[in-house]
């Protein structure tokens, strides 16, 4: 045995310090190593749409279904089983409903105590009694315990059960109780949160649901281009602030800045009333909200105009100082006739749809402006100084990253660049080139000093490269060879509005490429899965999620409504459970007040993508190889007491 085993073993020992406390442990990690692997959740391309991605997160997408389904059969009626999923999801506005409009309320306590009685022990029964215990709520832990615990040396079990929940209704705890078996169903049905991307933009409730992830038992996340651009905000970058509050001007979601996250907005908007006081900013319309009154619409587009147009500049100042990120097509002003009203593009000119730019000195047409300078000092404070903000970005760092490999499945948000052979591209970061996982690490790399380092240098071009990997073409997370918001805003010609997206796009149903890909990661090819989001999946032109023969899934969620005639349904999620793989198609979501007193719920179709061939366990995961690392540790152990290595402490 060398020195530093025995180093560790003694460290171990502090923990265990007798043969019959290690023994036990083993004996104990050995039956968790035996148990069913509890069920993975995957969602991405959220995009701010808080009600629908809260209801997918109570309902598991479908498992609450599925387990209510497998307890009770054709034991109960199919409207009693829509009712008890219902009261899963939302138990505390079911339960207004029901004891409003309810006859006999004692029945229907009694009888929804043991329904739920019932579910729990189901979704409880793959886990260890130490770890339900630890999801059981404090007011109700002993008696939800002895409720859903075997107990044999009981002779009349039913009588037992019954008493408890009979004294539980006689003392007025019935609705606090249901309400407390109810959450503890959601948070045993699935045991992981996998958030595969684009957590932001577009719906007005990012911050919503960054809340319901701070507080979610058990979730990692894997950063879309969209959480990025937050990211570089949130460390000040100024190119970045600019494309964020552009971005929610767009979707008509100043909203989530101003009131989701406290951003004043003041200085822009005083600003942008000053500066384009008279120009109806058409071109910087507000097309993806219609719930504006007239004059909220009016400013909104010229703060929409004003932080376009600062955007515009700021980008050029970052392309600009960073040669290697190879974009200098994104360099628009100064491709502009400001005499003529005109721009040239790929050796064409083209006509703008709007000529009035007051503060673009056509002779340096990326300067700020001394005013627009004093805005974004002033919103680079706003930003930097939002506790909630700052909060909700370091959960992302410390929960997240650009790809995870978990139980042998490779995640990440857009792709894996490459030609149009299917190699691996190169990409060039500052004065090296990296491809595949190699890229992706060098990215995550620099993304986070440019969020924690302190020299001011080394944090500046972290910053940089964060806004790179919001829409840089070599980018794995946008995917695309450019992005044309200067375009899509100024110029009528589409030709000039198309963004081509990588190869890998076209190459998902190759397997040679997908191997590619899950070699260069380390996986096994046999039975690994790549799952990523970012690019809607258009049902309705009978495009299908499952690539590569199901060795590559493509799950963009759909929930933002602006993508919902273009797919045609709301996108898919994925359930990754003991038995096997199915993906899940969603109907749009119509309200939380329509699924709660409708009773409507938005799982349209489950399609099974893998059956495994035995039951997986515990053993078969990535905890497993932990444990049994843990395991093999701790019979060294043993052996050290027996061998008297190391001392025991008495019992």
């Amino acid at each position: 045995m060398t020195e530093t085993n025995l180093a560790l073993l003694k460290s171990l020992a502090r923990e265990y310090p007798n043969s019959a406390a290690a023994a036990t442990e083993i004996i104990n990690l050995q039956s968790i190593l035996n148990l069913p692997k509890a069920t993975e959740h995957f969602l991405t391309d959220i995009h701010g749409e808080d009600e629908q991605f809260r209801h997918v997160l109570r309902n598991g997408s479908g498992s609450v279904h599925f387990k209510i389904e497998e307890v009770f059969g054709h034991t109960i009626s199919t409207k009693d089983k829509k009712s008890l999923a219902t009261l899963i999801y939302y138990p505390e506005e079911k339960l207004e409903i029901v004891q409003r409009e309810e006859e006999n309320l004692t029945d229907w306590y009694k009888i929804t105590l043991h329904r739920l009685v019932q579910l729990v022990k189901r979704v409880s029964s793959k886990y260890t009694r130490s770890k339900v215990r630890k999801a059981l709520p404090k007011d109700f832990a002993y008696v939800i315990e002895e409720l859903i615990a075997e107990k044999e040396e009981i002779q009349d079990k039913e009588a037992y059960y019954n008493e408890i929940i009979h004294t539980i209704i006689r003392i007025g705890r019935a609705p606090q109780f249901i309400e407390a078996l109810c959450h503890l169903t959601q948070r045993m049905v699935v045991d992981h949160l996998h958030i595969v991307g684009d957590i932001f933009d577009r719906g007005d409730g990012a911050h919503i649901i960054m809340d319901m992830l701070c507080d979610y038992h058990s979730v990692d996340i894997q950063w879309g281009n969209h959480d990025i651009v937050w990211m570089g905000a949130a460390c000040g970058h100024w190119a970045c602030i600019a494309n964020v509050i552009r971005s929610a001007a767009t979707y008509g979601n100043l909203s989530t800045l101003e009131d989701g996250y406290g951003i004043n907005l003041l200085p822009l908007a005083a600003f942008a009333l000053e500066t384009y006081g008279d120009d109806d900013c058409e071109a910087f319309a507000i097309r993806h909200n219609t719930n504006y009154n007239t004059k909220d619409l009016s400013l909104d587009q010229k703060m929409h105009k004003a932080i376009a147009v600062m955007k515009f500049k700021l980008d050029g100042q970052v392309i600009m100082r960073n040669e290697w990120f190879h974009m200098d097509d994104r360099l628009v002003l100064n491709r502009i006739d400001y005499e003529k009203g005109t721009i040239t593009l790929d050796g064409r000119e083209y006509g703008l749809l709007d000529t009035n730019f007051p503060t673009i000195d056509p002779k340096e047409p990326y300067r700020l402006t001394e005013a627009e300078r004093l805005v974004m000092e002033r919103l680079e404070g706003a930003f930097v100084r939002c506790e909630k903000l700052q909060r909700h970005v370091r959960f992302m760092y410390s929960k997240g990253g650009m790809y995870k490999i978990y139980n042998g499945n490779l995640l990440y948000h857009g792709c894996v660049p490459m030609d149009d052979k299917g190699e691996l591209s190169k990409v060039q970061v500052f004065e090296e080139e990296y491809a595949g996982k190699e890229l992706y690490d060098i990215l995550e790399h620099y993304a986070r000093r440019g969020y924690y380092a302190k020299d001011i240098e080394e944090r500046q071009a972290g910053q940089d490269i964060l806004w790179y990997i919001w829409n840089g073409p070599g980018s794995p997370v946008f995917g695309k060879d450019k992005m044309t918001t200067f375009e899509r805003y100024l110029v009528a010609e589409k030709e000039t509005h198309k963004e081509k997206k990588n190869s890998y796009y076209r190459l998902l149903e190759q397997d040679e490429v997908v191997n590619r890909i899950l070699d260069d990661f380390g996986l096994d090819k046999a039975n690994a899965h790549v799952i990523n989001g970012h690019v809607p999946v258009e049902q309705i032109h009978g495009e299908s999620p499952i690539k590569c023969g199901g060795k590559l899934l493509v799950i963009d969620g759909g929930f933002s409504k602006a993508y919902h005639k273009k797919t045609g349904n709301a996108g898919y999620t994925l359930v990754c459970n003991s038995r096997g793989m199915r993906l899940v198609a969603h109907k749009p979501f119509e309200s939380t007040r329509e699924a709660i007193v409708n009773e409507t719920d938005i799982v349209s179709e489950a399609i099974v993508v893998e059956k495994f061939p035995y039951r997986k366990l515990v053993n078969d995961t990535d905890i497993g190889t932990a444990l049994r690392e843990r395991i093999y540790y701790l019979e060294q152990l043993l052996e050290a007491f027996e061998e008297g290595k190391i001392a025991e402490e008495e019992k």
